[in-house]
């Protein structure tokens, strides 16, 4: 007999997928949340398997075309997720949130909303921090926690909080500084109390730094670009910015800076860190090509070689063209169809061109420092309005450039030529007298001191999608 229980038992949780699997496909049209104030649509949604479609294959009629990207409903996964979002919101302290769904089948097509009761949440009533009065500042300590006093009781801030003073002590030259979590809730009470206790082990200094993995490489250059250094108290930015200055160089396909080893070596006052590298090409190349309506037909390339002559600096080599069908010498008479629009341009009857050579030293004078020195040669046009050609050389030296407002000095001089109709002289460049245009149409010397800061403050380097950019700029011109 419970052999037989057993067997029905399987049947009927193997048929639940079963089931889902027999129906027929439908598409996310609309998925929705309601009555969530503590946590934000966003975070709910990134935390459920099942996903919206994409606005093209939502919005009506547009979606008939069968447009974008259609995420297709999962009932087995639709249940789960009523269970993530409870225990989402248990985790963020609201242990009596009730979550209600309320589904709309309309042929192939289906409409979700989560109606979310979220309830009153455990609150912490207090926090201790043990274990670093001859270390830290505790109440200064605990005004940067992440969770305060009063706060729903968010374990994954708690978390949070236990992670922030294990930083603080390891930036303080505690490099094995653990912590013990404790806490007890009360959800009849709605309170909760919580513990840290930190155990910050011996305070040490940097010993040896062994590098590992560069072949190729001179070791010494990497040594140049550490910021850990021997005799020093351990601080652990330090090794992240290390990892990120070796990443920066393009000169390694991987960097990992750690401990050498897990826990504190007995009777010593000293930690070995270890810098591994792995060794990317040394060579790149950059190729591309395009159309535009105000260039035609335009292509580019770049060649860049990392660790030129050692050193760490890199040598590039760039190189653009365009108006490609319609200046002299490609013209294909292009401005007869597929670059008309450049048919009446006079400045586009000659090809575009940039060659760049820059070579840029990092760590100059100091691992703080980069320098860079480009000489250049080109041609460019500007719409119906001026040609402008010109040789030269740039010089630039960017102190602090790991700081948040790095600031970059540098020197350009060029001697080149600007041509114009006389028209545009005289609109454009606010020069109406003849012996003054001629002075401009003549091949002339142009220097120019810059000196810019920018500051950054974006959530990726590599694709930011929210904070800002800014950046000053004071700039000093010879006379023409």
């Amino acid at each position: 007999m419970r052999a037989l229980c057993l067997t029905l038992l399987v049947a009927v949780l193997a048929a639940a997928p079963l089931a889902a699997q027999q129906e027929p496909q439908r598409v996310v049209r609309g998925l929705s949340f309601e009555g969530n104030h503590a946590i934000d649509d966003y975070t709910l949604s990134t935390a459920i398997g099942t996903s919206n479609s994409s606005w093209f294959a939502r919005a009506f009629p547009i979606r008939v075309l069968g447009l974008g990207e259609k995420r297709l409903f999962n009932e087995l996964e639709f249940r789960r997720d009523v269970v993530r979002l409870l225990l989402l919101y248990r985790q963020s302290g609201y242990m009596n949130a009730v979550i209600d769904t309320l589904v709309r089948r309309e042929g192939r097509d289906v409409y979700i909303k989560f109606r979310i009761y979220e309830g009153d949440p455990v609150r912490l009533a207090r926090l201790d921090v043990l274990g670093l009065d001859s270390i830290l500042d505790v109440r200064r300590l605990k005004r940067d926690l992440p969770l305060q006093v009063g706060d729903p009781f968010n374990r994954a801030l708690f978390q949070a909080s236990a992670d922030t003073v294990v930083n603080r002590l390891k930036n303080l030259g505690y490099p094995y500084a653990d912590i013990l979590r404790n806490y007890d809730v009360d959800v009849a009470a709605l309170r909760a109390v919580a513990t840290l206790e930190a155990l910050p082990g011996p305070r040490m200094r940097v010993g040896q730094v062994v590098i590992t993995g560069a072949d190729k490489v001179d070791t010494a250059t990497v040594r140049r670009m550490l910021s850990v250094r021997m005799g020093d108290w351990f601080r652990q930015d330090q090794l992240y910015l290390t990892q990120r200055d070796l990443y920066g160089l393009g000169m390694f396909r991987s960097v990992n800076v750690v401990l050498a080893d897990t826990t504190p070596p007995p009777g010593d006052s000293t930690v070995r860190v270890i810098v591994r590298v792995a060794e990317a090409p040394r060579h790149r190349i950059r190729l591309g090509a395009g159309y535009g309506s105000l260039d035609c037909f335009r292509v580019q390339s770049g060649w860049t070689a990392y660790d030129f002559l050692g050193g760490a600096r890199s040598l590039d080599v760039t190189g653009q063209l365009s108006k490609i069908g319609v200046g002299v010498p490609t013209d294909a008479n292009f401005k007869d169809n597929v670059c008309r629009f450049l048919k009446a341009d006079s400045t586009s009857d000659t090809l575009n061109y940039n060659a760049t050579v820059t070579l840029r030293q990092p760590a100059f004078l100091s691992p703080r420092h980069a320098a860079s020195f480009a000489v250049f040669a080109e041609r460019r046009s500007e719409f119906k309005a001026y040609t402008r050609q010109a040789v030269g050389a740039n010089v630039a030296v960017t102190f602090n450039a790991r700081r948040d407002v790095p600031v970059t000095v540098g020197y350009g001089y060029s001697v080149g030529r600007t041509t114009a109709d006389a028209a545009v002289y005289c609109q454009r460049f606010l020069l109406c007298n003849e012996s003054d245009q001629a002075f401009l149409a003549n091949r002339r010397p142009f220097g120019a001191i810059t000196i810019s800061g920018v500051r950054a403050r974006v959530n990726s380097v590599l694709d930011p999608s929210a904070g800002s950019v800014t950046q000053a700029t004071l700039v000093h011109a010879s006379r023409y």
